[in-house]
């Protein structure tokens, strides 16, 4: 399929672009990294429809076969083909498995091991698709790689997805600021029914493909069942509050802390929930009622803190989330003369997390985040009440 010039179709999707910008743009080159999903198949055809000179990279960093024989990698390579064939852009495909596997999965499985619940896609972006991917897609002669994510850039800092359901700048909060210099997000302004609008209007192979969910490259699955492949089972026992044993379960490691499904114990009262872990004596400590106050925390420290714009001073203002779903909620940040940070919410908020990310907010730009090294006690330890303006 020709794609000439189009300046009204382009506006349509929020690109202004004139004949001069179009004619600079085919002297760069873009290496867009491919899925086989729906939003890189729509990041191949903005870039073609933009004049760049655009090639396909699809990278396979996970090995599974389906009960019938196929690799699911094999499959989505295919649609990678299709939509190259169909939009005239050139493919290629990489091996990353053994990168994979020791420089993100080795350490997810070592800190599940160890009794924490770590975010592999954070580590993904870092190690993965915005390292050794971006190094071969420089290797290709890319001068900028444009990749599906829904987040957006002013100049080297990161800036959510303008659709808020599906920003995902929480994910890359981790990545090399030098590295968004030659970087393109070419969806990150839209939302996402235009990019399945896009796709359909090309008649793209993967317009109705159904969103990818779960680990990184890994996909959706069981998650205990999967786990279980990789780490022996443990049992120990699920405790409530005052020590009481209320039954067995499979090692601490299986267990998230705000985790209610899953966890076998019935009786009567509200649900139970995962208020705590302790690896030592194999314990997974629960309590009954979605606002238990040994669920609520004012506040964490922080550290291997990534910026993209430190704040001068060393206390500011600014919001952060804890979770990848939560709504940014304000808090006041320090700065320690370590380098990581001390942060205190304005209100309590439920299940903060050792080893998971704290990523900080200015308005719409994300400045930076860390890893949670230490949570502030909970509401039950320091025999406080809930405030009403508590937060999931």
């Amino acid at each position: 399929m020709k794609l000439e010039f189009n300046p009204e179709l382009l506006k349509e999707y929020g690109i202004e672009l004139t004949l001069e910008q179009y004619q600079k743009n085919q002297e760069k080159t873009v290496v867009v990294g491919m899925s086989g999903g729906v939003d890189s198949s729509v990041c191949a055809l903005l870039m073609k429809l933009q004049g760049y000179r655009t090639i396909g990279l699809f990278m396979k960093n996970w090995d599974e076969t389906l009960p019938d024989g196929h690799c699911t990698a094999d499959i989505d390579y295919q649609d990678v083909i299709k939509v190259c064939e169909r939009l005239d852009v050139p493919y290629y495909s990489v091996n990353f498995v053994q990168e994979y596997w020791d420089n993100v999965f080795s350490e997810f499985l070592d800190d599940y091991r160890a009794g924490f619940t770590p975010n592999p896609d954070i580590l993904c972006n870092r190690e993965i698709k915005f390292k050794v991917f971006y190094q071969r897609a420089k290797l290709l002669g890319a001068d900028y790689l444009a990749t599906g994510h829904y987040c957006q850039l002013e100049g080297t800092i990161l800036k959510k997805g303008a659709d808020q359901n599906k920003d995902q700048s929480y994910f890359l909060y981790a990545v090399e600021k030098e590295v968004f210099k030659d970087v393109i997000f070419p969806i990150g302004h839209l939302p996402k029914p235009k990019v399945r609008e896009l796709a359909a209007r090309f008649d793209l192979a993967t317009k109705v493909k159904k969103d990818s969910t779960g680990i990184c490259f890994i996909g959706e699955r069981n998650f205990k069942d999967f786990l279980s492949s990789y780490i022996q089972k443990n049992q120990g026992n699920f405790v409530d509050l005052n020590g009481k044993v209320l039954g067995p379960h499979d090692g601490v490691c299986f267990y998230t802390l705000g985790q209610r499904k899953g966890l076998g114990i019935g009786g009567p009262g509200e649900a139970w929930f995962v208020v705590d872990k302790d690896y030592t004596k194999n314990e997974v400590v629960l309590a009954q009622g979605d606002d238990h106050p040994a669920l609520y925390s004012d506040g964490l420290s922080a550290n291997q803190m990534n910026w993209f714009a430190r704040p001068a001073q060393n206390e500011f203002k600014a919001r952060a989330k804890v979770r990848y779903r939560q709504t940014e909620q304000p808090c006041t940040v320090k700065i320690l003369d370590d380098g990581s940070i001390d942060l205190v919410f304005d209100a309590p908020q439920r299940a903060i997390t050792h080893r998971q990310s704290v990523v900080l907010y200015l308005g719409e730009l994300c400045i930076g985040g860390g890893i949670i090294n230490d949570v502030k006690p909970n509401y039950f330890v320091l025999k406080k009440d809930l405030p009403s303006n508590a937060h999931e």
